[in-house]
């Protein structure tokens, strides 16, 4: 039944065009799982087992993604994520700082606006840059 095969490989083109659009690879995987029921189809098994191994390959497949992302975190985002800005990490010496938790810094050769993220004094000194926002440092004092 060549017509059957056809359906599985749409199923996975559809599945795959979904993905492209929204992103979620999920539908990856059970475009896989579309891609063995086709592969199962061609070996000759009944329609039955070609939906089996659409299940058991793409739901496999998906659970083993998903366990995947459990185990390993998402990375920080970019403006706190120290492999995107190289900022992060850095000190800087702060002068005084004014009644709104806000300052400026010298950073890099230039006047920077930075604002006390932690829920600490605001005291002068040295304090470690935790993000950037643009043209404004957030800053937690160094311990």
């Amino acid at each position: 039944m060549e017509s059957f095969s056809n359906f599985w490989w749409i199923v996975a083109g559809v599945l795959v065009a979904i993905e492209l659009a929204t992103g979620t690879f999920y539908l990856l995987m059970l475009a896989v799982g579309a891609v063995a029921a086709a592969v199962a189809q061609m070996a000759g098994l009944s329609v039955a087992q070609q939906i089996t191994a659409a299940a058991l390959v793409g739901g496999g497949a998906t659970a083993v993604w998903h366990f995947r992302r459990a185990r390993h975190p998402l990375a920080a985002p970019a403006p706190s994520n120290p492999d995107v800005l190289l900022d992060i990490g850095q000190t800087v010496k702060v002068e005084q700082w004014r009644p709104d938790r806000t300052t400026r810094v010298n950073y890099r050769g230039s006047e920077w606006d930075a604002a006390l993220v932690a829920q600490r004094p605001a005291m002068p000194g040295a304090h470690r840059i935790v993000a950037v926002h643009g043209n404004r440092l957030e800053l937690e004092p160094v311990s």
